[in-house]
């Protein structure tokens, strides 16, 4: 690796940790304020779980141990060790910055059981969750899996997922809807009854996800190089990231604006987040006129998705499944119709649209599944949600001793 790529991957790795504080910040600001230090250490604390367990193993997990293998040795492949000691400078970095994928991912569950969490139960879950899912479905998509292999196997287009549109996206939405079906509703929930404590906060963690996104997205292009050595498509992951997720704002806006009258800060950050979720597995294989127009499906149709918690009754506090789930799902299957090449729509076949909604349906039901089960445990066992009076009375009190907001006379 050059000079340049190697900064640059060093660099991207750095704005990608980032986007974790920024997630911290994005639901720190949507929850009650006695409830802010509880959210935000969700946040922290899996980055300092995930980061152990990353270099212990799930790097060697993540890797892949074949074609169609569940998922690489936590002990390391041939040739490597169980804790990254002795690997070249450019194999440290891809792992650092594939760890910081991992962290993200967990993070993002979090929102769907704010106010009403344990945090030591979080941390439980979080460790066997990452150990489970995450570091075998990485494995699946950017390892030797069957999700990487899918095409070589099948005959079909390959997969796409540049960013993680499945195994980042769709697997914190379907894990995320797991454990709001485990916790329950809120005490008091219903539309309306829970507002934001601090807009301007989340609006803070909305632009720090933005500006870490083309880490996230452009990253891997220098780090790993995945399309040539001369960075060809860095050009394209960079504008769609820009185009989609701008555009997904005023898709949201418009919509909230058509239902409800006015369009929020809330919402705009929100369709923010909400085009950056469906442009990450797509962000290298869709023309920018194509990634306009996902922008705007996704921002609108999030913004739609997000109103089903209280149709259907499952309390997701912070709509990691609206947001997360839902527009992973379209970041992916549009590829099926758009990408490059490939798509129904130019100049392909149904064969791509298969291929993504195999892995995307694959992905959701095995999260999902295991998440529901775990969580399950958890919650007969030691207990996953607090009490409903320290619940009424604001978590981070009774969970960490702290207050967000210490007024002083």
């Amino acid at each position: 690796m050059d000079s340049g790529n190697f900064a640059w991957s060093i660099a991207a790795t750095a704005l990608v940790l980032f986007m974790t504080p920024g997630v911290a910040f994005f639901y720190g600001g949507l929850v009650k304020a006695k409830s802010v230090v509880s959210m935000m250490m969700m946040s922290f604390g899996a980055l300092g779980l995930i980061s152990v367990l990353w270099i212990l193993y799930g790097w060697n997990m993540s890797l892949g141990g074949g074609t169609f293998a569940f998922a690489g040795s936590p002990f390391g492949p041939e040739g490597t060790s169980f804790a990254l000691a002795g690997l070249d400078s450019s194999t440290l970095v891809g792992a650092t910055f594939g760890a910081t994928f991992a962290i993200i991912t967990v993070a993002l569950i979090s929102g769907a059981i704010a106010d009403r969490a344990k945090f030591g139960s979080w941390l439980i879950f979080a460790g066997l969750w990452a150990t489970l899912v995450y570091f075998p479905v990485a494995a699946w998509v950017w390892g030797d899996g069957w999700i990487f292999n899918w095409g070589a196997n099948t005959g079909l287009p390959g997969v796409i997922d540049y960013a993680g549109g499945t195994a980042v996206h769709i697997n914190a939405g379907a894990a995320a809807l797991a454990l709001a079906l485990v916790l329950g509703k809120r005490v008091g929930f219903a539309k309306g009854a829970h507002k934001p404590h601090n807009v301007p906060l989340t609006l803070l963690g909305a632009s720090i996800l933005w500006f870490g996104w083309f880490g996230f997205n452009a990253g891997a292009e220098g780090t790993f190089g995945l399309l040539g050595p001369e960075n060809t498509g860095a050009g394209l992951i960079v504008v769609n990231t820009l185009g989609a997720t701008a555009a997904a704002i005023l898709g949201w806006i418009i919509v909230e604006k058509i239902k409800d009258g006015k369009a929020t800060s809330v919402g705009a950050a929100s369709g923010a987040v909400a085009g950056l979720v469906a442009i990450t597995p797509s962000c290298a294989n869709l023309e920018p006129g194509w990634a306009l127009l996902l922008g705007v499906i996704a921002g609108a149709l999030c913004a739609l998705a997000v109103e089903l918690k209280f149709k259907l009754g499952f309390d997701d506090s912070l709509d990691v499944v609206g947001i997360h789930m839902v527009g992973g799902f379209i970041g992916t299957l549009y590829l099926g119709f758009f990408a490059i090449g490939t798509g129904l729509f130019v100049g392909g076949d149904a064969g791509q649209l298969l291929s993504q909604t195999v892995a995307a349906f694959s992905v959701a039901i095995y999260s999902f599944v295991v998440a529901l089960v775990l969580g399950f445990a958890i919650e007969k066992t030691i207990g996953f949600r607090v009490k409903n009076e320290d619940e009424i009375a604001g978590v981070d009190v009774a969970v960490h001793g702290e207050e967000g907001y210490a007024i002083a006379d």
